[in-house]
């Protein structure tokens, strides 16, 4: 029988570890518009819960989530990620 790949180290509470990785990307001169943030649907629960940050870090605007100014997409990957690039098509 084979066994499950192994879990990856948590790397803490998703709104640090992602507002650390939006800042780096804002310094390298890449703004909020051609960036998305794709979580885990855990980790926009965890997010979502995070007592930690500012009300204003987290918006619900037009039926779109953002963090920080960047757009959030929920659900679909296996695992969080900050897409620099701006989407295709």
């Amino acid at each position: 029988m084979s066994r499950p790949p192994p879990t990856p180290p948590r790397r803490g509470p998703p709104g640090r570890h992602f507002a650390a990785e939006i800042a780096a990307a804002l310094a390298e001169g890449h703004t909020v518009q051609e960036m998305r943030l794709r979580l885990t649907l855990g980790d926009v629960s965890a997010l979502k819960r995070d007592g930690s940050l500012a009300v204003s870090d987290i918006s619900f605007v037009g039926g779109e989530m953002r963090f920080l100014g960047v757009l959030v997409e929920a659900g679909g990957i296996p695992e969080s990620k900050l897409d620099r690039e701006p989407p295709v098509g």
